[in-house]
């Protein structure tokens, strides 16, 4: 058992609250953004235009992440504070509305690049994404949140700030998850990226990180819903995007075939 104290503020500037949240976070997008520039030109894509791209994906990210965890797991809380919304630092950023903002930036992006052919970048930035959905979670560790089911398993983790059972590490496990599809991914782009057909990987992910995000909430501690099989409301969400990457992989592979 490993008990888990830590101030979630790394150090402060007066008011200004530097938190391991927002460091792990920053880290992510910057590690994710360099894997990205490599993997253009790689692919001799124009870096210029990642850059630009690069712009609406965090934009997007950040605003569909906070307001997916607002909509989706906290609205009573934000209905009665508003102001707490825009304090994204603190955490509460929630991934399947990270998903949806980010489609839908990136969607207004090709619509402005018009001679960008759809997955060009967006397999790209499938790949380079497993990085921050997996430094995040490190984030929420030290948050003391999203934390799992309580467990006597010799890993467990007590978090002090919390209670005084001993629980999954679940921030972990989604760490770890992320990192192993990375693992995947990664070394199969760099085997098969001119071979591949357009949106193979974009889909795969899809494929890998909701399978593996509808896994690991069966150690979170959040509310069953008796009406959906007793699943989490992070396991029902999970299930379009997985058939979504389905049909994008499984479209992309019978093309390739052809």
């Amino acid at each position: 058992m490993f008990n888990w104290n830590i101030d979630p503020v790394l150090f402060s500037i007066g008011p200004l609250e530097i938190r391991y949240y927002g460091v792990f976070f920053a880290a992510g997008l910057m590690l994710a953004y360099l894997l990205a520039r490599k993997m253009c030109r790689i692919k001799n894509l124009s870096v210029d235009t990642l850059d630009d791209l690069s712009v609406y994906l965090i934009v997007g990210l950040i605003v569909g992440a906070r307001f997916g965890h607002i909509i989706f797991y906290e609205s009573d809380y934000y209905l009665a504070n508003p102001q707490q919304i825009l304090k994204v630092w603190e955490g509460g950023l929630a991934s399947h509305g990270a998903a949806i903002g980010t489609l839908v930036a990136y969607g207004i992006f090709l619509l402005r690049h018009k001679k960008v052919r759809v997955f060009d970048y967006a397999d790209i930035v499938a790949v380079a994404a497993c990085i921050p959905i997996s430094f995040i979670r490190l984030g929420n560790f030290f948050n003391s949140e999203i934390y799992g089911r309580i467990t006597d398993l010799p890993w467990a983790v007590t978090f002090s700030r919390i209670d005084d059972l001993s629980r999954h590490p679940s921030q972990i496990y989604e760490f770890l998850m992320g990192m192993l599809i990375l693992a995947i991914m990664y070394p199969l782009w760099i085997r098969k990226n001119k071979k591949a057909s357009s949106g193979f990987f974009f889909g795969l992910f899809f494929i890998l990180y909701f399978a593996a995000r509808f896994t690991v909430e069966f150690f979170k501690e959040y509310p069953l819903h008796e009406n959906f099989f007793n699943l989490t409301t992070g396991q029902i969400l999970s299930l379009p995007f997985f058939l979504f990457g389905c049909i994008i992989f499984f479209k992309s592979t019978h093309e390739n075939n052809r």
